[in-house]
């Protein structure tokens, strides 16, 4: 099952739309992974004259970048996908372009409201008292 992966001027454009539709929502998650490909996921395996993977390569792995707005649900049943890969010579570019990108749609969301934890647990350190 070979997986299609997007360019990364689509995938940069696509994150963007992912970012502007998250503004000023009530909640949501934008999960961005980053991870090395390995052998099987579009990198060839190991041959028969040389059986064994070698873990330390002497050029480097392409990596996998993927966005997804999280689980589908009731709310928004449409689960957002994104993934491009990225060789090991345009990785300084790739990242450069990404923080941008990240960085513009990150600052339009809205911080977790994180103060229902902190009196929950201000309440249990007072019953333990």
């Amino acid at each position: 099952m070979a997986v299609e992966h997007m360019s990364h001027d689509e995938f940069f454009a696509k994150l963007g739309e992912l970012f502007d539709h998250r503004k000023g929502k009530d909640h949501g998650a934008i999960y961005l992974v980053q991870k090395r490909l390995t052998y099987g996921q579009g990198v060839p395996a190991p041959s028969e004259e040389n059986p064994v993977p070698d873990l330390r390569p002497s050029n480097p792995l392409p990596i996998l970048i993927r966005a997804s707005n999280g689980k589908g649900s009731k709310e928004k049943p449409s689960k957002i996908k994104l993934s491009t890969v990225v060789q090991p010579d345009g990785l300084e570019a790739f990242y450069a372009r990404y923080a941008d990108v990240c960085k513009t749609g990150m600052t339009a969301l809205k911080p977790r409201d994180r103060s229902k934890n902190k009196a929950k647990a201000k309440k249990k350190k007072k019953a333990a008292a």
